[in-house]
């Protein structure tokens, strides 16, 4: 296989992409059409006035599967806070470089080595959007409905330590929950006060103790606030609530239960608004999906190693859309949304060669199995 240049994902990794940087993000999608231009694809971009452009990079479809390769372009560092890139002999260091430039930069390759033994390349598509890590509220419906077009998406968050790919991953709902009361003078007239500190508190009560961590199902209250001071019944009160679910069935008793607690609450005579709710649905395994795990064992020649994750990706969005999706593509790495992020060297490598000889099966119909250009370095290791 072609020696990976991290030059240029040094390049990537200094261009910061802070998701709400759109000025920076559009110049990191840039870099990217830059890169991919040369492959072949087309390109439709997705303009947006707040946050960067989503791109999605297209070729020619023919008969057979068609496949979407998803990434993003962000990253949770602010500009200036952490920009440096560096490697060693084992590692490179950076923000992204596992989360998840580093999985784009492994998709990147991939598609280079498909084009140079295939020639033109055609049923594969590379999606990057750009506000992943703001939780994707811009471009869940645009994946939604590109997903629909797709046989199978391979997503490129990074790998678990022993390269294990996700078949399955929390759901997350999120709300913002205000409680509103009577102020009263707590001395004088306290009776006349409708507390909503105390309305919020049994909330809080009530909803946590829907958590249920047999089912890995959790709620969170995360932040409170309210009330004016010592002497005021309170007339308002907020938090913020975060419920986590590994099932359909757990999202749905866990989102309405939490609808239930509150229209309780209201007969005390407080009024409730709250905004928010599901804002990734759970990604489970599938038949569909654990068909995809058999072919892949069979193109590499041996099983992958999978798990089960609790953080969320845009995985969720495709899974929920009814495409058979695995994740973690990307290489492995560790400190992802710190100063310490950083990725392994052998892994972009494992990563590259086991993309490009699925691709070869699946888009191109080459017999891979003895390929000696992705062979070499197919076996895992850590």
């Amino acid at each position: 296989m072609t020696q990976l240049n991290y030059d240029e994902l040094a390049a990537l990794i200094r261009c910061n992409s802070h998701s709400k940087n759109k000025v920076n993000v559009d110049q990191h999608g840039e870099q990217m059409i830059e890169l991919l231009a040369p492959l072949g694809f087309s390109l439709t971009r997705y303009q947006r006035d707040n946050i960067g452009d989503h791109l999605l990079f297209h070729t020619p479809k023919q008969a057979g599967r068609k496949v979407l390769l998803l990434g993003h372009l962000d990253t949770v560092f602010p500009e200036g806070t952490f920009t440096q890139f560096q490697q060693d002999s084992e590692w490179v260091y950076g923000p992204g470089v596992c989360d998840m430039k580093g999985g784009n930069f492994v998709a990147l390759n991939a598609l280079r080595e498909l084009r140079k033994q295939c020639g033109p390349l055609y049923n594969v598509d590379f999606l990057l959007v750009s506000d992943e890590e703001i939780g994707s509220d811009d471009s869940q419906t645009l994946t939604t409905e590109l997903a629909k077009n797709y046989d199978a998406c391979l997503v490129f968050e990074a790998a678990g330590k022993d390269h294990e790919i996700v078949v399955a991953r929390k759901g997350i709902a999120t709300f913002n929950i205000t409680v509103t009361g009577k102020a009263a003078h707590a001395g004088n007239h306290y009776s006349d006060g409708i507390d909503a500190n105390f309305a919020l508190a049994n909330l809080l009560l009530e909803m946590t103790s829907l958590t249920n961590l047999k089912q890995g199902s959790t709620v969170n209250v995360g932040k409170i606030s309210g009330g004016l001071g010592a002497n005021t019944i309170s007339p308002k009160a907020n938090m913020l609530v975060e419920a986590r679910f590994t099932t359909q069935a757990e999202q749905q008793r866990l989102l309405k239960g939490i609808e239930s607690i509150c229209l309780a609450v209201e007969i005390t005579g407080v009024e409730i608004a709250i905004s928010g709710g599901l804002q990734r649905p759970v990604m489970t395994p599938t038949p569909p999906q654990a068909q995809l795990l058999e072919e892949i064992a069979e193109i590499l020649q041996h099983d992958l190693p999978v798990e089960h994750r609790g953080g969320v990706s845009d995985a969720n969005t495709v899974s929920a859309a009814g495409i058979p999706t695995l994740d973690g593509f990307g290489p492995y790495g560790d400190g992802d949304h710190t100063m310490h992020e950083r990725a392994l060297k052998s892994s972009f490598e494992l990563r590259v060669a086991q993309v490009t000889r699925i691709l070869l099966a699946w888009c191109h119909g080459k017999d891979v199995t003895t390929n000696p250009h992705v062979s070499s370095v197919l076996a895992p290791s850590t």
